[in-house]
């Protein structure tokens, strides 16, 4: 049994022992599961705070209202336990609305975060280039990524990239420029007309070529179990309480058809 079931059909037992009645609406869930929720939180956000922001992201997004109670606690619980705060301005992570569905998304800021917190990350950063901007890349042996922005008017946005330095020197950056980026939202995001990379295409493209680029660092496990809840669908059943995870088809994650493209605009140096 996962750590979340337990959670739930703890809260669940709990509530039944008590003559509580099953909860009805999104709220009532927040409230029921705020004590096991509040266990699941690492040190760096405090459980009154992330109940205040779960709160508040119903009150701002009328549309996760009509999603399942369930799939929203599972999605919220996804977030507790990475330690990100969901639907704010810092940019960490969303719980975004899909049908009926609550889905879980991190953020490229959320993202960054994670990686600081592994110990293992020195540099990492995500931008956007522009047309005016001095761009130069080079892979080989010896990789080359300089980036000057332009002072003025920068024009329009033709590339991403990513880099990170780890405590180690070892170094590495992923590139995409803007048609590939777009070629890929429409491949791989089944959202693309209505979603996110129409409301927020940089920010989304930015998280795209992050998720590229740290896969070449030799990062810890827990980094990749969280990465690995990214975009994930979950939901409670009502019966048993148990957490089940719907299978949802990744936006930003680079598929293995892919995979090879992507490697041809990657480099890491490895510097003992």
């Amino acid at each position: 049994m996962s750590q979340n079931q337990g959670i739930i059909q703890k809260s669940q037992q709990a509530a039944v022992a008590n003559g509580t009645k099953k909860p009805q609406t999104i709220k009532d869930y927040i409230r029921m599961y705020e004590s096991e929720i509040s266990k699941a939180l690492p040190s760096v956000m405090t459980p009154e705070r992330f109940t205040r922001i779960a709160l508040s992201a119903v009150s701002n997004m009328p549309k996760l209202s009509e999603c399942t109670p369930q799939s929203f606690i599972g999605a919220m619980m996804n977030a507790a336990q990475l330690g990100l705060e969901p639907n704010t301005p810092l940019g960490q992570a969303y719980l975004i609305p899909y049908g009926k569905q609550c889905q879980f998304q991190i953020g490229y800021k959320g993202l960054i975060d994670l990686a600081y917190r592994s110990g293992e990350v020195a540099i990492v950063q995500a931008h956007t280039v522009y047309e005016n901007d001095t761009f130069e890349y080079e892979l080989g042996l010896n990789p080359v990524l300089k980036h000057k922005p332009a002072s003025g008017e920068r024009g329009k946005a033709v590339a991403y990239y990513a880099m990170f330095k780890l405590t180690n020197g070892g170094y590495g950056f992923n590139v995409m420029n803007r048609d590939d980026m777009d070629a890929h939202a429409r491949k791989y995001s089944k959202t693309f007309s209505n979603g996110p990379w129409q409301t927020n295409f940089d920010e989304m493209a930015k998280k795209t070529v992050l998720k590229a680029a740290l896969k070449y660092a030799p990062l810890k496990s827990d980094f990749a179990r969280a990465t690995a809840s990214d975009e994930a669908a979950m939901r409670i059943d009502e019966d048993t309480g148990e957490i089940m995870q719907d299978v949802v088809q990744a936006e930003y994650e680079v598929s293995n058809s892919s995979q090879e493209d992507s490697e041809k605009k990657s480099e890491q140096q490895s510097m003992e």
